[in-house]
């Protein structure tokens, strides 16, 4: 089949964050099988080398770059939300816009040159026509719900701008169901998120393909390494993770520096922001930014926490930390659409949702090498079993394919 795949964001390397990560992932699969096209933009940080490297993973690699001016001025933002409210898409999708990607999509349909086209992520949702619905397969990956992030984020008191949010929820749910509805095929990646499209479109056809980890580059762990060192990893210019970051290193580990004196909280991730850059001030942190390799520091660790208030969708730091056989504590958002305990569920993971919660799994932890040691065996059998991208890339191409 010829494919065409769409993903504003440049999904390379796939170490750059979830979209990037499990965009390629599905990518190089689906490539083995099919003549793919990628449509991609560029953004400053992408290199001439990277680009290179990802156009040999394609049949054929289509570079736009990213829209350029300065669009953040106050007019700009009531046009764009004016826009927002008349025509019913987000300025985040607007603001990516190119006329030109748009022409080049539109010839390529009516030159029927494509079998199906592929949206890794809603954003993309942009350049796909209603009508085309009906002479093309046309597939949208959501990775995840824009209104259930918007109106978890207001529910727990994380959102950046509560006015403006409170003003976009009504729109948002608007938008999602208009998105579907151009859609021949829906992929989400969480139950949570599996449930939502269904309520908001009963007739669409929806499956669920999680996301998934690369094993050789997160290899299970040689040795328990004790101590009290923690790590939390994730895109550091994300308000989802700073928020978590900050959370955490504020309002937990001094607690348990108080019960554990030696305790370090290592902050690996790229871009940190200055609210993370700042908590490198307070005792036993370090902000490394972006490294070479993650899972050399998450073998160095104890324990992953994964401390997230917000933000829908399967996290990649959760299944890399169980991957790599680093016993892992997480909030209700660091777990989603995972089984990590229950009946006939073995112990894979402690899930912590308080402050007295992180201080008590953690502690558990710290002083028990045996727990430490099922919650490593066990999550990593998990990933195995379940969460492998060769496993959950067959199940892609089977739904791009049917």
């Amino acid at each position: 089949m010829k494919i065409l795949m769409i993903c504003a964001t440049f999904p390379y390397p796939p170490s750059r964050g979830g979209t990037q990560g499990r965009t390629f992932n599905l990518l190089k699969f689906i490539s083995q099988i099919h003549d793919t096209t990628l449509i991609t933009q560029l953004t400053e940080d992408v290199t001439k080398e990277e680009i290179e490297q990802l156009r040999t993973y394609v049949t054929d690699l289509k570079v736009f770059p990213c829209p350029t001016g300065d669009t953040n001025g106050f007019l700009d933002k009531v046009m764009r939300f004016s826009q927002f409210f008349l025509e019913g898409t987000p300025p985040n999708v607007r603001y990516l816009y190119l006329e030109e990607i748009q022409q080049w999509i539109d010839q390529a349909v009516a030159e029927q040159r494509f079998d199906v086209i592929t949206c890794e992520h809603s954003v993309n949702e942009i350049y796909i026509r209603p009508q085309w619905k009906h002479k093309i397969k046309t597939v949208i990956d959501i990775h995840s719900s824009v209104y259930k992030t918007c109106l978890n984020q207001l529910a727990t008191g994380t959102s950046e701008n509560q006015l403006r949010d409170r003003l976009y929820l009504p729109l948002l749910r608007r938008y999602e169901q208009r998105t579907l509805s151009k859609f021949s095929q829906v992929v989400v990646t969480t139950d949570e998120d599996e449930k939502q499209m269904r309520d908001f479109a009963p007739n669409a056809k929806i499956a669920l393909i999680a996301n998934g980890v690369d094993l050789k580059t997160f290899p299970y762990r040689s040795h328990d390494p004790g101590g009290h060192q923690l790590i939390f990893v994730g895109g550091l210019d994300y308000f989802v993770n700073i928020d978590g970051a900050v959370f955490f290193s504020q309002e937990v580990l001094p607690l348990l520096q108080t019960k554990y004196p030696n305790t370090t909280l290592t902050l690996v991730g790229s871009k940190p922001s200055p609210e993370v850059q700042a908590l490198a001030k307070l005792p036993g942190i370090t902000v490394t930014g972006r490294v070479p390799s993650v899972v050399d520091y998450l073998h160095r660790a104890t324990v992953a926490v994964i401390p997230l208030r917000t933000g829908f969708g399967m996290k990649f730091k959760t299944l890399e930390a169980m991957a790599a056989g680093v016993p892992v504590v997480a909030s209700d958002r660091g777990l989603e659409g995972m089984e990590v305990a229950g009946k006939n569920v073995p112990l894979r993971a402690l899930r912590a949702n308080t402050i007295e919660e992180y201080i008590n799994r953690i502690s558990d932890l710290f002083e028990d090498g045996n727990l430490r040691d099922t919650l490593s065996k066990n999550g990593r059998e998990y990933i195995e079993n379940n969460y492998t991208w060769e496993a959950l890339g067959n199940e892609y191409e089977k739904i791009i394919a049917a």
